[in-house]
């Protein structure tokens, strides 16, 4: 048996892909006690070929080849999850990839806590692999500790919906019978949340394992299928969010998901305004799908991050569609002015958001 499996998704991943494999062979820890499942989404450029090269040269790695195009990781990292022999799981996305250090630091953690499994820091790098200055959670503001279904704050701002930057114990998946969403977006999120419910012992290091490739070098966001705002996105990311929402309402942890229902709530409404893909009829039937979504706002106290979205959720929740078109409109207009910068902090609530959020935290904690 491995130490640990790590299970790759790849669909048209040739520029990247050895870059990925590459940062495995090389870490620090016995390579010989990793096993390396890849997983390909019918590809139609190279990257069978690299997998067949990385395969027939290593004992310990292994491809699978999907019979048809899924278009989201899940299936794929479903299916590596059926193969896989080591002891923990861990994920990588195929255009990523791994400080040499990453394997034995998440190993040590997650041996030395006996958690059932272990999340981390991690850090952007450019789309030529440069790595950025900074990590994602300031290292002298989170310290190592032990994270909390009950704790809206801090566990919330740590446990980040990838499951990149983490490394899981295969036992503890098995038993919860815990899979990936397949054929929709957000499929790790979903995962990793639940995993979160199911277990007793989770532990945070600030320790970086996992470097996050920024390939749209232009706004430096990764081109992915959850940036592709059509028609079809949006059906698939409705469909996503309900079996989220109803995953921690089954499970009674309401409470927690109420932090992330705020920032998902003003997430996907920017992305509804600024998607140019649209017809005004595809806008109107997202807006009817999605309106039991935008309820919650009011179920759950939880208030939109701007005035203006709260204006644009009132015109939904009055099923005043045309007007709620007509406000988003406006928005999006003024949105195209704005910084870069600017534009990304609309879409996540501020402290002072997430204070409002806290008066109500007893109303909503679970009753054991």
């Amino acid at each position: 048996m491995y130490n640990i499996t790590i299970i790759i998704p790849i669909y048209n991943s040739e520029k990247y892909l050895k870059d990925l494999l590459e940062s495995i062979v090389h870490q620090t820890m016995d390579f010989r006690t990793i096993q390396v499942i890849m997983v390909d989404d019918f590809s139609k450029d190279n990257s069978t070929k690299i997998m067949d090269e990385y395969t027939q040269k290593y004992d310990n790695f292994m491809s699978i080849k999907l019979n048809k195009n899924h278009r989201i990781a899940g299936t794929s990292r479903n299916e590596g999850m059926k193969r896989a022999e080591g002891k923990y799981l861990m994920f990588a996305d195929s255009d990523d990839f791994y400080p040499s250090n990453a394997c034995e630091i998440l190993f040590d953690e997650i041996e030395k806590k006996k958690a059932d499994f272990i999340t981390a820091n991690y850090v952007n790098a450019d789309f030529d692999g440069t790595v950025w200055e900074n990590p994602i959670f300031d290292q002298e503001k989170y310290k190592d500790f032990k994270l909390s279904i009950t704790d809206y704050t801090k566990s919330f701002f740590i446990l980040n919906s990838s499951a990149c930057n983490k490394i899981f114990r295969k036992t503890f998946v098995e038993e919860n019978k815990v899979q990936f969403l397949e054929e929709v977006p957000a499929e790790d999120a979903y995962f990793t949340t639940s995993c979160f419910m199911k277990s007793n012992k989770v532990y945070y290091t600030n320790k970086i394992v996992y470097c996050y490739r920024q390939r749209n070098e232009g706004n430096r966001r990764k081109k992915s299928v959850s940036f592709n705002c059509s028609r079809d996105y949006f059906s698939r990311i409705n469909k996503a969010y309900k079996a989220i929402y109803e995953n921690f309402k089954n499970n009674g942890y309401i409470g927690f998901y109420r932090y992330t229902y705020a920032k998902n709530m003003s997430y996907m409404l920017y992305k509804f305004i600024d998607s140019s893909q649209l017809t005004y009829e595809q806008r109107i039937d997202i807006l009817k799908e999605m309106r039991w979504f935008y309820e919650l706002s009011s179920i759950l106290k939880v208030p939109a991050a701007q005035i203006s979205l709260r204006m644009v959720i009132n015109k939904i929740l009055e099923e005043d569609y045309d007007e709620a078109i007509n406000y988003c409109k406006i928005i999006a207009e003024i949105r195209t002015q704005l910084p870069k910068e600017v534009r990304e902090n609309m879409s996540r609530p501020d402290a002072k958001m997430y204070k409002e959020l806290s008066e109500y935290d007893d109303e909503f904690r679970k009753e054991n």
